[in-house]
């Protein structure tokens, strides 16, 4: 097998198949599926995927290749076949999907070097090559006489490591150890010898005569009570030595987490997790709906279901949306499992990414616990996957290969054989009408842990509060109730759906509203920077004094931001302890995890938040859950408004009473006799599911139809409705009668960062050609996506972002 036959990394229509290369003899036995390496593509020299090998090209004459990247294939031949899937599904670059699968550190510029892990006598080989070093640059290995199957054999067994040392400076992380460099009678001398006053080095050389191991410097300042202007002289004289080692980030600071045993199951519990232990038993691939009411002790059943799998000696995955990922949800998955998990989110640098992801990959750990993109952690025997809260649209990727997070899983689960759970307390209509039906296995609990109730939740109609005077965001009632649970030492969530300090800023004589130039959308005010800014293009302004049309001096900030509410708690309750947790507060690394440590340790009696703390917070002295504007997201341009309202509030409520103490939610609304509002403050998922079903169905939304968006854009607006008029010319008259074919119309947002949008969407049951179809229109602008600021043409085959 000489050829290797590869993908390359030119995202484009034309490149998007299997170029061959021809195998130079040094590397025939480390190049394989799954390796990246460096080819001849034209001019440049470019990174590629090995896809498979054979024997022989169609082609006469082909390049060789120049360089391998990798000792061990960085992808598994699961996930090569996964990519090709996931790229016929998505209509991406067989490329862009393989990449999407790997971590940031990998896809960086990078220099190579071949660490030693054992101490113990190498091969005469590997002794030439370090000669005494832990650390060769690895062009050494490549002018040595140590061939690459050799070096292989090498790592397979431990002795050596290869290790990317990336030029944004993030793969590895070091510390300094110190040890004894001298032998202990040596040291017991040394200690003799020290002047009387030298109490802070006696301390340091006391230390090494009652252990000889070595210590990280940072430890060993902190156990003795010295510091460094102590240790240096030592160093010197060459009674100690220092130096440097790597550290696996861990995360989590190398905490110790106090282990946990599994709970008892409660008979509903029971019920619900003995289909799973038998699907993972028997080794059968089936999708399971757990439908629990929030606090009903989901988790439970995950951990030992995971438990279970790695009896068996499997590997288990399991996925949190984003803003669910709270340190709480870490602690306790650490906490039963201990050092078998990994953890994957966007809070960890690109460097402890790629720590974790070394880990999964060399098997050190059987579970990985992350966001979205964990579904492609490279395990190899996958025995569950579990996604909890699936209904969250943060599973769908929105970008580039527009995946959705639980068709890889199923995906997955099928390869494996092995049952896939989705777990919600509000399912997606999508996932419940499947499991209605029969497609998924439905399992259910009703009641929560310890026979908590659910909170009480009370509607309070803010019109009434406008009519009697009350102008203020808070309703009387929600007031009351505050001061009350801080009279009573218990403590308060306050739920709000939007960022910034207030929404826009409007002139009140002329209307004027400041709108970004670059975008059609108001702008924002930050009350700390007294700044403008758009979420969009990022594009600041400093707050005006006047209104730019008419010089009025009556310009003033509309709406409500969490820092405008945390203002107005102040006026009214000035005692109130306030943390407020949104985008702004939690920018910095740990300061979710500090801001909710301060929250559970009872130094604030409010938590005052956007959607970060609407999921999987668990604080037994929450008593009274306040939502304010709860139709907030009613009036968006989107058929899922009334779901995600009914997702939000259900979630949000679910924080409160979750242990001994009885809970009561306050939810503040100005349509209180819309169905998603009233039926959430009920908890009647049933109902609702019903009459969202009726109205999809009425008018042709998924689940009842597929959909398909095409959004266009292009500095020139004109350009922009042809092209879009044309595809949907060309869809309507390729597709059948069934199919509705609706536009061109402009983006709730026509234009972002100077650029118009339009779209266009397909509603169909059955299309099996829409997808050739799709190819050939992207080939056909293929020449005119390539241009500078050209066109830009993005289908999403499952739309969940309709602006």
């Amino acid at each position: 097998m000489n050829i290797a036959r590869v993908i390359v990394d030119v995202p484009s229509q034309n490149t998007n198949r299997l170029f061959d290369y021809e195998i130079p003899e040094k590397f025939l036995d480390i190049v394989q599926p799954g390796v990246r390496v460096i080819v001849p593509f034209g001019p440049r020299k470019i990174l590629g995927y090995v896809i498979t090998l054979t024997d022989e090209s169609s082609f006469s004459k082909t390049k060789e290749i120049q360089d391998v990247l990798d000792i061990t294939p960085a992808l598994t031949t699961e996930l090569l076949e996964l990519g090709k899937w996931l790229s016929k599904q998505t209509l991406s670059f067989y490329v862009s999907c393989l990449q999407v699968m790997l971590p940031q550190v990998l896809k960086a510029r990078y220099r190579k070097e071949i660490w030693r892990l054992s101490e113990e006598e190498g091969a005469p080989i590997l002794e030439d090559l370090f000669q005494g070093r832990s650390v060769v640059d690895y062009s050494e290995f490549e002018s040595s006489s140590l061939t690459y199957q050799q070096l292989r054999h090498f790592v397979d067994d431990g002795l050596v490591d290869i290790h990317y040392e990336v030029k944004s400076r993030e793969t590895k992380k070091t510390t300094s150890v110190i040890e004894p460099a001298i032998d202990e009678w040596k040291l017991e001398e040394a200690l003799v010898d020290l002047p009387k006053q030298a109490n802070k080095q006696k301390l340091l050389m006391e230390h090494f005569l009652e252990t000889k191991e070595p210590i990280p410097k940072k430890q060993l300042l902190e156990l003795t009570h010295t510091s460094s202007s102590s240790l240096k002289p030592l160093i010197q004289q060459g009674i100690l030595k220092e130096y440097k080692q790597e550290v696996m980030r861990d995360p989590y600071g190398h905490r110790e987490f106090e282990s946990t045993e599994p709970f008892q199951l409660t008979s509903e519990q029971e019920k619900a997790i003995i289909p799973i232990l038998n699907a993972i038993e028997q080794r059968i691939h089936e999708v399971f709906l757990l439908h629990g009411v929030t606090g009903s002790g989901k988790t439970e059943i995950y951990l030992q279901s995971i438990q279970q799998v790695l009896n068996q000696g499997k590997e288990a995955i399991m996925l949190v949306p984003e803003i669910a990922l709270t340190p709480q949800m870490v602690e306790r998955f650490k906490g039963r499992f201990g050092s078998k998990v990994a953890v994957l989110h966007s809070g960890l640098s690109a460097g402890e990414k790629y720590d974790e992801w070394r880990k999964i990959q060399r098997k050190e750990v059987q579970v990985v616990v992350g966001a979205r993109s964990a579904i492609f952690a490279p395990f190899t025997n996958i025995g569950i996957i579990i996604i909890d809260e699936e209904h969250e649209s943060s599973y769908k990727q929105e970008d580039r290969t527009r995946y959705h997070a639980r068709d890889v899983a199923i995906e997955r689960g099928i390869t494996h054989n092995c049952p896939v759970v989705l777990g919600s307390a509000t399912p997606a209509l999508e996932t419940y009408a499947r499991a209605a039906k029969g497609n998924y296995k439905m399992l259910t609990l009703t009641k929560r842990m310890n026979n908590a109730s659910m909170p009480q939740a009370e509607l309070i109609d803010m019109r009434d509060e406008l009519h009697q005077g009350n102008r203020s965001m808070f309703s009387r009632v929600l007031i009351e109730k505050l001061r009350e649970r801080l009279d009573k030492g218990e403590q308060a969530v306050l739920f709000l759906n939007r960022r910034g300090y207030a929404t826009f800023v409007m002139c009140r004589d002329c209307g004027h509203v400041k709108e970004c130039p670059h975008c059609d959308i108001a702008l924002t005010y930050h009350r700390r920077q007294e700044r403008l800014i758009c979420h969009y293009c990022s594009h600041v302004e400093p707050m005006p004094n006047q209104c730019p049309e008419c010089e009025s001096k009556t310009i003033r900030y509309f709406g409500t931001g969490t820092q405008k509410v945390e203002e107005a708690i102040m006026d009214l309750i000035p005692e109130a302890r306030v943390i407020r947790m949104d985008v702004d507060t939690t920018r910095r690394k740990g300061a979710h995890e500090r801001l909710l440590n301060d929250f559970g340790d009872k130094k604030a009696d409010i938590l005052l938040g956007t959607q970060m703390i609407a999921k999987g917070l668990d604080f037994g002295n929450v008593t009274l859950v306040g939502i304010l504007a709860a139709d907030a997201l009613l009036n968006l341009p989107d058929f899922r408004a009334a779901e995600k309202t009914f997702q939000l509030l259900t979630q949000v409520s679910g924080r409160a009473g979750r242990h001994n103490l009885p809970g009561e939610v306050i939810v503040q609304t100005y349509s209180p006799e819309h169905y998603s509002i009233k039926l959430a403050s009920e908890y009647n998922y049933e109902s609702f599911f019903q009459e969202e079903m009726r109205l999809r169905k009425a008018f042709h939304y998924p689940p009842y139809y597929f959909l398909t968006l095409f959004t266009v854009s292009h500095p020139n607006q004109l350009k922009v409705q042809e092209v879009t008029q044309k595809i949907v010319q060309f869809m309507r008259q390729k597709l059948s009668d069934h199919s509705d074919v609706l536009g061109p119309t402009p983006s709730a947002l026509t234009r972002i960062n100077n650029r118009y949008r339009y779209q266009c969407m397909i509603k169909y049951k059955e299309e099996p050609e829409q997808r050739r179809l799709v190819q050939r229109i992207l080939h056909y602008y293929e020449d005119e996506m390539k241009e500078e600021n050209g066109l830009q043409i993005t289908v999403d085959f499952q739309p969940y972002q309709l602006m």
